[in-house]
């Protein structure tokens, strides 16, 4: 039996990644939705990245690795520090006070929409029929999930909220393309304390330009350092790795897998509704993975 081609294999430890960032960022939109009833969205963006900063700047220093980026690094820093990190985190917690959490869960992680095309237009990926019926079915989840239905299309800050999470998945997809379009010379997590500190600087910017009277109570404090000191810097690694490591279209349907961890934790802390759409849209997220990894 002929082998695979190297471009179609998977390798378990690239998975492992995925699902690490899987489990970690599935848990964060609950987590943030609870943090802004003491909070404002866009200084809850910065304790997220900022702490993100200090534990991940602490942990490259202790293993005696921190240096200035090369040349070669300059265009993944730039691509996930103002790209994944500083867009990313702007658009969706300026989304989140307009959208349930759970829908914050898909729309912002639905890089199926943008990172499918822009592989096969921008990577010259070649997907086999298997990888294409998986992105069509991991679609046809995040579309059930969204439930357009449920939408109040009159509604203004409802459209800006869905508009603003489609954006931060473009943002998201861009960022991925950019790094295995121009892969550093370093390991990323060498590099993640400069995209994390890039990325901590744009949103205070935009924080003290947008809400100069917001800031973080006490009650949110716990959340922004579970975020910052473990689901930020570990979740964000593992997230650029494996998009780096995996094919286009089996990272972005792994990637679906979040918001369906998102909407139990919506349900289960927030109460949220889980209706037939979440089940129906849950099961053909993994479907679509176990066909996109399978084979």
């Amino acid at each position: 039996m002929t082998p695979p081609p190297a471009a179609d294999r998977l390798r378990w430890a690239d998975l492992r990644l995925l699902l690490l960032a899987v489990v970690l960022f599935g848990g964060v939109w609950p987590v943030t939705k609870h943090a802004l009833r003491d909070a404002t969205p866009v200084w809850f963006a910065v304790s997220r990245a900022g702490l993100a900063t200090l534990v991940i700047t602490l942990l490259v220093l202790a293993l005696g690795r921190l240096r200035r980026p090369g040349p070669r690094d300059w265009p993944a820093v730039l691509a996930v520090g103002s790209l994944q990190l500083g867009a990313f985190f702007a658009l969706t917690h300026l989304a989140l006070p307009l959208v349930p959490a759970g829908r914050t869960a898909v729309l912002s992680n639905v890089t199926i929409i943008w990172l499918v095309p822009l592989s096969v237009l921008l990577l010259g990926e070649r997907l086999p029929p298997r990888r294409w019926a998986a992105a069509g079915l991991g679609l046809a989840g995040a579309a059930v999930l969204v439930g357009p239905w449920a939408v109040d299309w009159s509604d203004p800050r409802a459209l800006g909220g869905n508009a603003l999470l489609l954006l931060a998945a473009l943002c998201w997809s861009l960022a991925i393309v950019i790094t295995r379009l121009r892969p550093p010379h370093r390991p990323m997590l060498e590099l993640l304390p400069w995209c994390f500190g890039l990325g901590t600087l744009l949103l205070a910017a935009l924080a003290l330009l947008r809400e100069p009277g917001g800031g973080i109570g006490p009650g949110a404090w716990p959340h922004a350092a579970f975020i910052g000191f473990v689901a930020a810097p570990l979740g964000t690694w593992s997230v650029i790795e494996a998009g780096r490591r995996l094919p286009g279209a089996v990272a972005s349907v792994g990637f679906m897998l979040v918001p369906a961890l998102g909407l139990a934790g919506a349900a289960l802390w927030l109460g949220e509704p889980m209706g037939w759409d979440v089940w129906l849209g849950a099961a053909l997220i993994l479907g679509s993975v176990l066909l996109a990894v399978g084979g």
